[in-house]
């Protein structure tokens, strides 16, 4: 058995540039204002940020899932680096084919940290690679949730400061607010 060699050759001044992908995942069901200052918040931080919209067939969403990454993808248009796109399944796995180094979340409040802590905990399980990044929204939007917004619009209150101008018209199509009395 012989010896290969192999010659590379590399430019003096050659750079890898690895690229910092994460993950954002979530119903999105709608999109929110505190959605969007994470995604904002974590362009900053990645290279690549997926806004990942799970089919998730546990939930009743109000929202067609083509119907949430249409939103989504209205929302972040004027991200540079961020795109949105949808996955079933495990997130570990999606994050893996994504080649993705990090899974971020919001988290409003301490009740939201056990909940989050323990998925983060099973992902490093399944895959040590991927790290859990939790970020916290502006104390603005801390009160803030897609189940919250969807209940004022049912009510027929008004969600202008809490979801982007296309997600309120949607809401409003979608919704049949009661009148009010």
């Amino acid at each position: 058995m012989g010896i290969v060699f192999f010659l590379v050759k590399f430019a003096v001044n050659a750079k890898v540039i690895l690229m910092r992908t994460a993950i954002y995942p979530g119903s999105f069901d709608p999109l929110t204002n505190g959605h969007l200052d994470v995604i904002q918040r974590a362009a900053k931080l990645f290279d690549r940020v997926i806004v990942a919209v799970a089919q998730n067939d546990t939930k009743q969403p109000l929202f067609t899932l083509a119907e949430r990454l249409a939103l989504v993808r209205a929302a972040i248009k004027h991200l540079p680096h961020v795109e949105a796109d949808s996955f079933d399944g495990l997130l570990i796995e999606y994050a893996e084919r994504q080649k993705a180094q990090a899974v971020v979340r919001g988290l409003r409040a301490v009740s939201d940290f056990e909940f989050e802590f323990q998925l983060a905990l099973m992902n490093r399980k399944l895959d040590e690679n991927v790290e859990a990044i939790f970020m916290m929204p502006k104390d603005t939007y801390t009160f803030l949730s897609s189940r919250i917004v969807k209940e004022i619009a049912r009510l027929g209150g008004d969600v202008s400061s809490f979801v982007p101008p296309h997600v309120q018209t949607a809401l409003i199509k979608k919704l049949k607010p009661r009148k009010k009395f």
